[in-house]
C-alpha cells in the first residue's frame, strides 16, 4: 500500500479509513477531523482497493458540505464519485427517473416552506381550523412524514385533542400537492422509500449501481432518512456512518438518536471507531466539555484530548442582571480586540452564543451603546422581527390612529383582528395616559386575540412568543408609551448609523447555540447559562430533552478554540418580570466555579 498519502492521519483515523470488511460507525468528536476521514476513506477505496468511484455515494446534510467534499475529493483524485450530495438531492435524482411508477410526473415541482404555508392557508380558509397557524399544521405533518406516517394512518396513531383537525388538514394538503403535481421536501424521501418498496426492480438497479455508502452527520438523521440508508446499503453492508451523538441537538426537527442502535442491529458485525483527538480547542476547554457531557447516559461519550496547549482557564462570571452581563461581555470583547487589532475584522474570531433568540435584544442594545459592530447570524434583529413589528404597530396606532405604515401592517394581520382593535381603540383612547405600556400591550392581546396566531407546540411559534414576552421586559422599563416608542426609535437609529459605518460585514458574531453547530471561533462567550434558560424551562421535566439541552451546551463549549467565557446573572428581567436566577445545573460539579 502507498501509505505516504495517508501520513496526515493519526492512528485512529487510519484505522477508520482502512477498514473495509463491512459496516462501520465512526464516532467523531468535535474538531477531530471527521471530514478528513471521510475524504481519505474515499481515496483509500479508489486508489488502494481499486473500487470504481461511480459506485460510491456520499450523503451530507447541506449543499455547502457536499460542495466542500466534492472539491476536496476531486482535488486529491481528479475523479468524481457516483454521487455526493444531500438526502434530498439524491432522492430528486431517483424520482425524476422513476417517479412515474408511483404516479409522479417527471416534471414535478418541489414546494419550499413558503409554498407549503400558502397551500395550508388556502386549506384553512375552508375549514374550522383557522384558530391554528399554518406553521402548526406544517410542523405536525412534517413530523408525521419523518416517521413515514401517511395521512391515512394519522388518526390511528395520534389521539390528542387536535389530531382529527390535523388529519383533515393533512389529507387535504396531500390532495392539493397531488393535484398540482408537487411534492414537499419530506416527500422526496418518503416517495423514494415508497418507490423502492413497491418496485424492487428499481431498488435492485441502485444496488447494482452503488455499493459503498458514506453518511455524514449521522446523529442528525430522522427515521425516514435512516430507512432510506438501510434500503440502499443493506444488500452489501458497505455503509460507513460518521457522527458525534454528543452533538445531536435537532430532535425537534425529527433527528432520532435511536438510529445508532437501529444501525447496530440492522448492520451485523459492524465495527466502531472512536476519534477523540481534537485539533481545535485547548485542553482546558475540552476538560470542561467532558465534565459537562459525561453526565449524559443516553449515548456514547467521547473524552476528547489534544496536543494543543493547555490554554487559559475557562472564565465563569456572574453579573447582577442582563444589562451588566451585556456590559461585561462587551468590555471583555474590547479587551480582546485591544490585544488583537484584527479580532473584530477577521470572521470567525469572536462569538456570543445564547439559548433563545429573545436573548439577543439586551446584547444588541449594549453593543449599539458601545458602538461595537456585530453580525446577527440566522436571525433578524430584535426590533425587525415580524411579531415585534406587529405589536409595535398596534401600540403606535393608539397614539396616532391614522399613521399609514402601522395601519397597513395591522390590516394585514387580519380583518377580524383589525375590527376588534378598532373597537378596543374606541374604548381606551381617552384614557391612554392612565395606563402603562404593559397594560396596553396586554389589553391589545386580549381584545384582538393576537397571541392565538402562535402555537406553543411549534418551536418557531414558541420562539416568537418568547420575543413578545421579551418586548414586555422593555415595556416594564418604560411604562409611558411615548417613552417606550421613543426608546425603540433611538435603538433603531443607532443601528442604522452603525450599519452605515460598518455595513455589518464584520464584527462580533451573535447567534443561538443551535446555529453555532459546525462552526468554530477563537473566543466564545456563552451567555445566560442559568436554570430556565439553559436548560430551557420547557425541558427541565423531561429526561430526554434535558440530555439534549446538555448536548447543546456541549456544542457551545466545543466551538471555542482559545478562550471561553460563561456568564450568568443573579437576577434577570425576562419576559416582563424580574426573576432571581440560579446558575445552570450543567455547571454543578464543574471545577473552578
Amino acid at each position: 500500500m502507498d501509505t505516504e498519502i495517508f501520513n496526515c492521519l493519526n492512528n485512529n483515523q487510519r484505522q477508520a479509513v482502512f477498514y473495509n470488511k463491512g459496516a462501520s460507525i465512526i464516532l467523531a468528536g468535535a474538531g477531530s477531523g471527521k471530514t478528513r476521514v471521510l475524504v481519505y476513506k474515499v481515496i483509500y477505496l479508489v486508489k488502494e482497493l481499486k473500487v470504481n468511484p461511480d459506485s460510491i455515494v456520499m450523503i451530507t446534510f447541506t449543499n455547502k458540505a457536499a460542495s466542500e467534499m466534492k472539491k476536496r475529493i476531486y482535488g486529491l483524485m481528479k475523479k468524481n464519485l457516483g454521487f455526493i450530495g444531500t438526502f434530498h438531492s439524491f432522492c430528486v435524482r431517483v424520482l425524476r427517473r422513476h417517479g412515474d411508477l408511483i404516479g409522479l410526473s417527471p416534471n414535478f415541482i418541489i414546494y419550499d416552506e413558503d409554498d407549503q404555508i400558502s397551500l395550508i392557508k388556502k386549506i384553512l380558509k375552508k375549514t374550522d381550523a383557522g384558530r391554528f397557524t399554518p406553521t402548526y399544521f406544517l410542523n405536525r405533518i412534517s413530523a408525521a412524514k419523518n416517521q413515514l406516517i401517511g395521512n391515512e394512518r394519522y388518526l390511528s396513531l395520534f389521539s390528542d385533542f387536535n389530531a382529527s383537525l390535523t388529519a383533515d388538514v393533512y389529507k387535504k394538503y396531500e390532495k392539493e400537492l397531488s393535484d398540482n403535481q408537487a411534492v414537499d421536501f419530506d416527500d422526496l424521501i418518503v416517495k423514494t422509500i415508497k418507490l423502492f418498496l413497491k418496485h424492487e426492480e428499481v431498488l435492485d438497479k441502485y444496488h447494482k449501481l452503488f455499493r459503498y455508502f458514506l453518511v455524514d452527520e449521522f446523529q442528525d438523521t430522522n427515521y425516514a432518512q435512516y430507512k432510506l440508508i438501510k434500503l440502499l446499503g443493506e444488500k452489501y453492508g458497505q455503509v460507513s456512518v460518521v457522527g458525534d451523538f454528543s452533538q445531536s441537538i435537532y430532535s425537534w426537527r425529527g433527528a432520532d438518536i435511536g438510529n445508532l442502535e437501529n444501525f447496530k442491529k440492522d448492520f451485523k458485525n459492524n465495527k466502531i471507531f472512536y476519534l477523540e483527538e481534537n485539533y481545535r480547542s485547548t485542553q482546558k476547554i475540552l476538560d470542561l466539555a467532558y465534565q459537562v457531557i459525561s453526565k449524559n447516559q443516553g449515548h456514547p461519550i467521547l473524552n476528547l484530548y489534544t496536543k494543543n496547549k493547555q490554554g487559559s482557564d475557562v472564565v465563569y462570571h456572574q453579573t447582577q442582571n442582563e444589562e451588566d452581563e451585556g456590559r461585561y461581555i462587551t468590555e471583555e470583547i474590547i479587551r480582546i480586540a485591544n490585544n488583537d487589532q484584527t479580532a473584530l475584522i477577521k470572521p470567525g474570531t469572536i462569538a456570543v452564543l445564547y439559548r433563545t433568540n429573545a436573548q439577543s435584544r439586551a446584547l444588541e442594545e449594549v453593543f449599539l451603546h458601545y458602538g461595537l459592530a456585530y453580525v446577527l447570524i440566522g436571525g433578524t434583529r430584535f426590533y425587525e422581527r415580524k411579531e415585534i413589528k406587529d405589536v409595535l404597530a398596534y401600540l403606535r396606532l393608539l397614539l396616532n390612529p391614522v399613521e399609514v405604515v402601522s395601519l397597513d401592517r395591522v390590516k394585514k394581520i387580519g380583518k377580524k383582528r383589525f375590527d376588534l382593535f378598532k373597537k378596543y381603540y374606541q374604548s381606551v383612547h381617552k384614557s391612554l395616559a392612565k395606563k402603562t405600556t404593559v397594560d396596553l400591550m396586554e389589553e391589545i392581546f386580549g381584545a384582538t386575540g393576537y397571541l392565538a396566531l402562535y402555537s406553543i407546540d411549534s418551536e418557531e411559534d414558541y420562539s416568537r412568543l418568547e420575543n413578545i414576552k421579551e418586548l414586555k421586559s422593555v415595556a416594564v422599563t418604560y411604562p409611558d408609551l411615548n417613552d417606550f416608542l421613543e426608546q425603540i426609535a433611538l435603538v433603531e437609529s443607532e443601528y442604522s448609523e452603525g450599519e452605515k459605518k460598518n455595513k455589518r460585514q464584520q464584527g462580533v458574531t451573535l447567534m443561538t447555540l443551535h446555529q453555532a453547530k459546525g462552526l468554530e471561533f477563537d473566543h466564545v462567550f456563552i451567555s445566560g447559562v442559568e436554570e430556565g434558560i439553559l436548560p430551557h424551562s420547557r425541558s427541565i421535566d423531561d429526561y430526554f430533552q434535558l440530555e439534549e439541552e446538555r448536548r447543546l451546551f456541549y456544542v457551545g463549549i466545543t466551538r471555542a478554540k482559545k478562550s471561553l467565557h460563561i456568564t450568568f446573572t443573579r437576577r434577570r428581567f425576562i419576559f416582563g418580570r424580574r426573576y432571581e436566577s440560579m446558575p445552570s445545573r450543567f455547571l454543578e460539579g464543574v471545577n473552578d466555579i
